[in-house]
């Protein structure tokens, strides 16, 4: 079969990979120069099964207008803009941010980025491919006790899950990484590890699978920016781009926080806006002083990862549409914490500032699976965890296109789900 991806993020790549080892022909489509430029290339480093809680829950709307007019808060959004796409999705947000909503979207996420851990496994196996990946877990830390404590409660809901996770003291986050001695000394309750969890650099990644997979005769069309859609009878027939026409048997939609736009083009409403998200990325001038396993700092909404000789933070949203300019005053907190965390890591100096767009749902979940179109297929709007569930939603939509049952239920990951 012949079959086009649109887009060649690390969501798009992956999916070409997967459908060229079940023996399809492979079309992408990307308006880059290459695959991983946009919002996989400098995110925060981490196959975080451990960060799928939603953005949505019970106190969520309240936090939000606390940080609401502050230009460094780790959330930042204007919900005075004149913006009608955010305030439909925020409706849709606020809809979803019980209790029951929370936990359920809490469970979804799991059951993708669990099996995503798996798939991405048995990939490295068989491929060895390398990222500058860590195999040492995800340690969290909590600078607060109350905040420990949250945490605490919040691991006892995952460990009934399946993810197992480990409660460390300070002096146990310490031996596990002893770059926080300096943090321990002044402000460190504790941490949770989740040790089957990773880390590594998700833009080299995204060009290795690409490789592996353009190795299985995928066509990379570079370059190339879709114009329009021709549809048949109720089929997609070919997409329109600035370089002809390119026809195939089956579409899927990878195309992150601008999967809306062209979809909106074919009648599909998709419920994505964009969550700008900022990094920045030092070298390491005394490794002894840099953590190598990946930190998600509970307190900050930070992270920070060690990728070889450099340390990636990475952390804030933004609200502001898909405008990816660099805001210097978003950049400052990160650089700020990281001073503060791991002061003798680096000199700071020549920092590699970068933003993203984040394709975010009002529900924290991706959308996955067929569409209402017959051979359309949609990958996209997996927020904050596109490499956590990159492998496995590419090997779902292969499944799904060659006639398998998917290896995961996908009840309520589906478009449907937004009525």
């Amino acid at each position: 079969m012949q079959v086009a991806v649109l887009g060649a993020g690390v969501i798009g790549a992956t999916t070409a990979y997967a459908l060229a080892e079940d023996g399809h022909r492979v079309t992408v489509i990307d308006r880059q120069p290459g695959a991983g430029l946009e919002t996989s290339y400098a995110n925060g480093a981490q196959i975080s099964a451990c960060n799928v809680k939603p953005w949505a829950g019970p106190q969520a709307p309240l936090q939000a207008l606390r940080w609401m007019l502050d230009p460094k808060a780790p959330l930042r959004f204007k919900p005075w803009r004149l913006d009608p796409p955010l305030w439909r999705w925020g409706l849709r947000f606020l809809a979803n941010c019980t209790a029951t909503r929370a936990d359920d979207n809490m469970r979804k996420n799991l059951r993708v980025a669990l099996y995503s851990r798996a798939v991405l496994g048995a990939w490295r196996q068989r491929t060895n491919v390398q990222y500058d990946q860590v195999l040492r877990g995800i340690l969290h830390i909590y600078r607060t006790r109350a905040e420990f404590d949250r945490g605490r409660a919040e691991t006892d809901k995952l460990n009934a899950l399946g993810l197992g996770q480990r409660i460390l003291s300070a002096d146990e986050c310490v031996a596990h990484e002893p770059a926080l001695a300096s943090l321990a000394q002044r402000e460190l309750a504790g941490g949770v590890l989740s040790p089957d969890d990773e880390s590594g650099d998700a833009f080299r990644f995204t060009a290795e699978i690409a490789r592996l997979a353009a190795d299985k005769r995928v066509e990379f069309r570079f370059g190339t920016t879709i114009t329009a859609f021709d549809l048949a009878r109720g089929r997609l027939a070919a997409v329109r781009t600035d370089r002809g026409p390119i026809e195939a048997d089956a579409f899927v939609i990878a195309l992150g926080s601008y999967a809306p736009m062209l979809a909106h083009d074919l009648g599909l409403r998709l419920p994505i806006y964009p969550a700008k998200g900022y990094s920045i990325t030092a070298h390491v001038r005394d490794p002894a002083a840099a953590p190598t396993v990946s930190i998600l700092d509970e307190t900050r909404y930070m992270v920070f990862s060690r990728l070889g000789d450099r340390l990636r933070v990475a952390g804030t949203a933004e609200f502001t549409g898909w405008d990816t300019r660099i805001d210097p005053v978003r950049i400052e907190p990160l650089l700020d914490n990281a001073r503060e965390t791991f002061p003798d890591a680096s000199d700071y100096a020549d920092l590699a500032p970068w933003c993203g767009l984040r394709p975010a749902t009002p529900d924290s979940v991706p959308i996955l699976g067929a569409s209402p179109i017959e051979n359309v297929f949609l990958n996209t709007g997996h927020g904050t965890l596109g490499w956590t569930m990159a492998c496995g939603s590419a090997r779902i939509i292969a499944d799904l296109i060659a006639g398998r049952a998917p290896e995961i239920d996908l009840a309520g990951l589906g478009l449907s789900r937004f009525g």
